[in-house]
């Protein structure tokens, strides 16, 4: 089965108005901890899982996943660390590996895309690869059974929407504000409208993420239309405070989409 086939059975098979997607940071607080915090997850209700990998520069994140990712990476953390942690939680659940361009390319894209196809990984999310240089890595992703999971933001003009929507592999990464990865009070009015012109470009689930963080939240965000609901910030500084803790918050999340 391939990773596209896996994720479409995930969200097929959730049994939830959305599948639940929380994203663990590989490496935080620690490499073992954090492959705890996968399996706790999957335990507690979690249909797909976002696994971040650790950068010194990571545009699309706020404070709480860049100082994660900085403290994962002052112990050491690696690509190969990151892809063993995955390899552990592949078997349970579809895993779709969060990492910046640089990574993929400066070791060249063949060779990342075979370690990432070995670990077990279902799909990429690159937030900083362009639709315009997107086509060759996601011939190569396709040819490994790799699903290259592209986002859209609720500026992303109707063209360009229509076409990053045509490519979409595994799901497409909706994010629901303009700005970073972090927690927010309320949800944006506008959710159904982004949501509804994201399924409308494309025939793969549409995921939501950025900005939510709370069951009441992730419920609104389904009610609105989508398909899956990442919650990143809120569990990654769970992770930080009080590692144990995250099982109980994911579980309040599926209890919430069911």
């Amino acid at each position: 089965m391939s990773g596209e086939q896996r994720l479409g059975e995930a969200f097929a098979a959730s049994g939830k108005h959305a599948a639940l997607m929380p994203y663990v940071m590989a490496g935080f607080p620690t490499p073992a901890d954090s492959l705890a915090i996968g399996r706790a997850c999957v335990q507690a209700g979690a249909d797909v899982l976002e696994l971040g990998v650790p950068y010194s520069d990571p545009l699309a994140d706020g404070p709480v996943i860049h100082a994660a990712g900085t403290r994962a990476l002052a112990a050491g953390a690696s690509m190969a660390s990151v892809l063993e942690v995955g390899r552990a939680l592949a078997p349970s659940v579809p895993v779709v590996l969060m990492c910046y361009a640089n990574m993929v390319f400066a070791p060249g894209a063949e060779e990342f895309l075979e370690r990432l196809a070995r670990s077990g990984a279902c799909g990429l999310i690159v937030p900083d690869l362009p639709l315009e240089e997107a086509g060759a890595l996601r011939r190569a992703c396709d040819a490994r059974g790799l699903a290259l999971v592209p986002l859209v933001a609720p500026t992303t003009p109707p063209e360009r929407l229509a076409a990053i929507g045509a490519g979409a592999r595994g799901f497409l990464y909706t994010v629901s504000v303009v700005g970073t990865t972090g927690e927010r009070a309320t949800l944006q009015e506008s959710l159904a409208a982004v949501i509804a012109r994201a399924k409308a470009a494309t025939d793969v689930p549409v995921a939501v993420g950025f900005g939510i963080s709370t069951p009441q939240q992730a419920r609104a965000a389904a009610d609105a239309g989508a398909d899956g609901v990442i919650v990143g910030t809120r569990l990654v500084r769970a992770a930080g405070e009080q590692p144990d803790a995250v099982a109980e918050l994911v579980g309040e999340l599926a209890t919430a989409l069911a």
